[in-house]
């Protein structure tokens, strides 16, 4: 059991609902990655797409075993290579059985890789596109909050606010459009400043994710992010909101099952 992992419980079954296991952090050791992460009581993996490619990567990864699902979307840093050919293969991707939502995509004002102006054109289409093909999305969210507002309040789709640390302009929204809100390694940070109380968010929905191989939690700072470190991030939001570990952890799985679908019933 890697370092800092404490004993996993019976029936915790935890779903990291954000990893980026088609990293390539993760080529040398990945079936290991995946050892340690049941290890710790993880049951499954949302494995994230956030360009074709990566889109692509995770499904090949999602067919390789069970315990792992994907999703297809272009983030909001590519949102300058939107086009109708991306649209298309994206479409394509969605049908897949493996692939469980649209994402990541969304606004980022804070690198602005992309024109703000491709950023709200290339989320609005995804939104629009995960309403048609009724399937969740998975929204990034950074230094952007008055546009994901406004652009949240006509949202046909489920949404995920992914790693959610925006203000009570963006908590509001999401609350309205029934969002769910999935938490990372961010809440065990010592400079964690939230402007929501985390006992403000419905426990109905409420998510645990890694956002792996980035932002480690406490006691992993400084280190690869992995899924087996989810286990750190349940844990410091059950301590947060005067929860059980057992209780809280029961809860998210519970909640990315009714999100993502039956195929989260597989495990590790």
């Amino acid at each position: 059991m890697a370092e800092g992992i404490t004993p996993p419980r019976a029936g915790t079954g935890l779903v990291d609902a954000h990893c980026h296991l088609g990293d390539g952090a993760f080529d040398p050791d990945r079936a290991a990655v995946l050892q340690r992460a049941r290890d710790a009581g993880v049951g499954h993996v949302v494995v994230i797409g956030a360009t074709l490619e990566e889109s692509e990567r995770a499904v090949a990864l999602a067919r390789s075993r069970p315990g792992l699902s994907a999703t297809a979307g272009i983030h909001p840093h590519d949102a300058r290579r939107w086009s109708p050919d991306t649209a298309a293969r994206l479409r394509d991707l969605l049908a897949l059985p493996e692939v469980v939502a649209l994402g990541e995509t969304g606004l980022d004002y804070h690198y602005d890789h992309s024109p703000r102006e491709a950023q709200r054109s290339a989320f609005e289409a995804q939104l629009a596109l995960a309403a048609e093909l009724r399937k969740p999305v998975v929204v990034h969210a950074r230094a952007a909050d008055d546009d994901v507002a406004a652009l949240l309040a006509g949202a046909q789709a489920r949404v995920v606010l992914h790693s959610f640390s925006s203000g009570p302009k963006v908590f509001e929204a999401g609350l309205a459009i029934g969002a769910y809100f999935s938490f990372s390694g961010m809440i065990t940070f010592k400079n964690w400043s939230p402007t929501v109380p985390l006992t403000d968010y419905p426990s109905n929905r409420l998510l645990v994710e890694t956002d792996a191989p980035y932002l480690a939690p406490v006691p992993h700072r400084g280190k690869r992010n992995e899924p087996a470190f989810v286990r750190a991030v349940a844990e410091a939001l059950a301590g947060a909101r005067a929860e059980s570990f057992e209780a809280l952890g029961q809860r998210t799985t519970d909640n990315a099952r009714c999100l993502f679908g039956a195929r989260l019933a597989t495990t590790l």
